[in-house]
């Protein structure tokens, strides 16, 4: 069991550099295409990996099952509303970024 808790963390440690590599993304790309690729994705694969590592830790099948309901819907919400941002953006003619 000690060994399945430590796999657990070890998927929750990278889940979280992926989160703060997301974050990073967002603080440093130059518009609002390239910022919303590097948070849905960054995010998806981190909450990924922390319901991974959760579930190594979870004590019934039922807990898991909740926390895959959860990332599933997370998937959902995430792809809806980054969906939505791009194309207000294209509705308001913001040009994505180019290399001068």
């Amino acid at each position: 069991m000690r060994i399945l808790n430590d796999i657990g963390l070890l998927f929750i440690g990278i889940g979280m550099l992926f989160f703060i590599s997301g974050t990073i993304g967002l603080l440093r790309f130059p518009d609002i295409y390239t910022r919303l690729h590097a948070m849905t994705k960054a995010d998806n694969v981190g909450l990924g990996l922390l319901v991974l590592g959760l579930s190594c830790q979870a004590d019934s099948w039922q807990t898991v099952a909740r926390l895959i309901f959860i990332w599933i819907l997370v998937l959902i919400a995430s792809s809806a509303s980054c969906h939505l941002v791009a194309r207000s953006a294209l509705q308001k003619n913001i040009q994505p970024w180019s290399r001068p």
